[in-house]
């Protein structure tokens, strides 16, 4: 297990040119979900404020308050190996969090 900072993703991402970045949370059933992001918005991500309408994840709160935001572990960054040379992608596993910043009881890292 890595033990980056922030300072160690930002230039990783720059030295590695890293153009996309996947942020990966499981769902209550256990399926890998994803979004993409480009490495201009790693800042967006590192700040956790990357969100995304939860009312389209099965099992998720159907709610007047949708949005919830994926909070990555520093320490999950990993660059695919097996992603072409230029514009690599990365990837973080995240937490779900609510907008209110509380974690999402049914998120599947908050539960284990």
């Amino acid at each position: 297990m890595h033990n980056y900072t922030r300072e160690d993703i930002l230039e990783l991402v720059e030295e590695e040119d890293v153009g996309f970045i996947r942020l990966q949370f499981t769902d209550i059933y256990g399926t890998m979900k994803n979004m993409a992001v480009t490495a201009s918005q790693l800042e967006k991500v590192l700040n956790n404020e990357c969100m995304f309408d939860s009312s389209a994840i099965k099992g998720y709160p159907n709610s007047e308050s949708p949005d919830m935001y994926l909070y990555p572990d520093l320490n999950t960054f990993e660059i695919f190996p097996w992603r072409p040379q230029q514009g690599k992608v990365a990837r973080f596993i995240c937490d779900v969090h609510r907008a209110d910043g509380t974690p999402y009881e049914g998120g599947s890292r908050y539960v284990l």
